[in-house]
């Protein structure tokens, strides 16, 4: 088998400050200068409003040239993978992201969340914080991307969250009744 060409690029910390608010070394002083004069407001007015917290602790987004650079280095990663995919027999189609494959990832992970699947030989773990927000993602989905999806992914889109969202109740209901004692629960089925 021919060597392969080993293919690399370049991660730089782009970021100003350390994490407990010094200057970098790495970064001069002009840097600083000119990102904290490029970030103040335009016009004074708009200094008594408070910015989201996280508009104000984000970094800069990547230059064109660098979202290129990894974006290609991203596309030459995936080929090699979907080569070696083929080689192994199967097809590097069933790789390929689909918009149902996302709702059923979402879909899953809420049901595993939910206590209702575990991995073979686990025990079932209750997450009901984290399977709301994931049921709320997929709401949230439903919410913007209405009028962009297919019949069949709009029908899949409803039919994960109507079973999600009922597995939920179901669980929380589970959740909020009180323990039975056994003794309680052979005189009620007696009856």
């Amino acid at each position: 088998m021919p060597e392969k060409k080993q293919e690399s690029f370049t991660v730089t910390d782009r970021r100003l400050f350390t994490s407990e608010g010094e200057i970098r070394q790495e970064v001069s002083q002009e840097e600083v200068v000119t990102a904290t004069a490029t970030a103040q407001p335009a016009q004074p007015a708009l200094q008594d409003v408070a910015p989201p917290p996280q508009e104000a602790d984000a970094p800069p987004a990547p230059t064109a040239a660098e979202q290129k650079q990894q974006a290609d280095a991203y596309r030459r990663s995936a080929k090699d993978l979907d080569a070696r995919v083929e080689l192994s027999g199967h097809s590097a189609k069933e790789l390929e992201m689909t918009f149902e494959r996302f709702m059923a990832s979402l879909y899953m992970s809420a049901m595993l969340q939910l206590g209702l699947m575990h991995e073979p030989g686990g025990q079932p773990r209750v997450d009901i914080i984290g399977a709301r927000q994931t049921i709320d993602t997929l709401s949230l989905l439903t919410e913007k991307t209405k009028g962009n999806l297919t019949t069949a992914e709009e029908n899949f889109l409803q039919n994960c969250l109507y079973e999600l969202r009922m597995a939920y109740v179901e669980v929380t209901n589970a959740l909020a009744r009180p323990p039975q004692s056994p003794a309680s629960s052979a005189v009620s089925t007696k009856r």
